[in-house]
């Protein structure tokens, strides 16, 4: 039986306060108030350094390499049990999200590694869709749910860190190589996030897939099955674009199911 797990919610930011505010917001919320919150700011011109000196934030404000430099910085000043990557403009799902995963977690027998669970997606009408987690099993054809919804044990992650070399899928190289070092996986059946749409992972989403694909390939996934999911995923988000309603309802139907993954 795990002690009572303590969170740490790690944003990162670059000029949008706005985000940052409602981050913020959904963050000071919780009913859980167990937790800290690091905020790395990349050297930010809008007023977000000033506006954290009156927040409740352990927060930095200087230049760096990019989002995941900042989410490297956010991992050396931790120092609670669970990582949860939350940026600038995503929010939790509900104001009890941190403490039912604080009593998932102690009904568990050993605390969990890596803890997961769906999303909820902003689109640009401020209309919340469902996003449900495919099963980490399948993370070779990419992402199963959205970083936002991923906690990461800090004990578990030892000295790995976001590699620089990807612009956009560092994230998905950083939990692929982690899900290789653990097998305690828990699947948490509810949302933990809202996402907000229209980042970077979504404006430049080919030049993701490429990345990923290199990834894949520097582990070793056969040259045929790589293409395979490159064009698959490629397809999919073509059709998004295209067909949002149809796209949507896919997920649900397909998310209604429940992930059945075990650890």
């Amino acid at each position: 039986m795990p002690n009572d797990p303590l969170f740490t919610i790690i944003t990162v930011i670059y000029n949008n306060i706005a985000g940052l505010k409602r981050t913020a917001e959904s963050v000071h919320a919780q009913t859980l108030k167990d937790y800290e919150w690091i905020v790395i700011d990349g050297g930010s011109s809008d007023g977000s350094a000033e506006w954290l000196k009156s927040s409740k934030a352990n927060w930095i404000s200087e230049p760096d390499r990019g989002i995941y430099d900042a989410m490297n910085k956010g991992i050396g000043k931790s120092s609670n049990q669970y990582l949860l990557f939350l940026n600038a403009g995503d929010t939790l799902a509900e104001k009890d999200v941190l403490q039912s995963l604080s009593q998932e977690i102690k009904s568990q027998r050993t605390a969990p590694d890596f803890i997961y669970g769906d999303s909820l997606e902003m689109d640009r009408s401020g209309k919340r869709l469902n996003k449900p987690a495919r099963s980490h099993k399948k993370i070779l054809s990419g992402m199963f749910t959205h970083h936002q919804a991923m906690l990461y044990r800090r004990e578990a992650l030892g000295d790995l860190r976001y590699s620089l070399r990807y612009d956009i899928a560092a994230d998905y190289d950083f939990t692929l190589r982690f899900l290789k070092k653990t097998k305690n996986i828990l699947y948490w059946p509810h949302p933990i996030c809202v996402f907000e749409a229209g980042g970077v992972s979504q404006q430049q989403a080919l030049k993701g897939r490429a990345e990923q694909f290199e990834i894949r390939q520097n582990i070793g996934v056969n040259p045929n099955i790589n293409a395979a999911i490159f064009i698959t995923q490629t397809a999919t988000w073509h059709f998004r674009k295209l067909f949002p309603f149809a796209y949507w309802a896919f997920k649900n139907v397909r998310g209604s199911s429940g992930n059945k993954s075990g650890g």
